[in-house]
């Protein structure tokens, strides 16, 4: 299992998502961004902006997926949290 921030995947906060899959866990982030979206959240609606702004551009936004997709794969597997969100919540402690 690997585990990703909503703010590393584009999105406005430090919700953790984790999946054994990229595509899965774009999945609950896209639900995670369209329903605060709905809650009319102004940081997810910038996020969401920012993302509509790189969808306008293909070669952008398939460049800007393959970086997330590449930071994905270098994500080390750690008893069901990547090492570097455990890292994170060391140093919050």
């Amino acid at each position: 299992m690997k585990s990703m921030t909503f703010k590393e995947l584009g999105g406005a906060c430090d919700q953790i998502f984790s999946n054994e899959s990229f595509e899965e866990m774009a999945k609950l982030s896209q639900e995670h961004g369209k329903e605060m979206y709905m809650a009319k959240d102004s940081a997810y609606i910038e996020a969401m902006n920012e993302i509509q702004s790189l969808m306008q551009d293909p070669e952008a936004m398939n460049k800007w997926m393959e970086e997330k997709k590449a930071a994905f794969n270098q994500l080390e597997y750690l008893l069901g949290l990547s090492f570097q969100h455990i890292q994170s919540f060391g140093e919050n402690l």
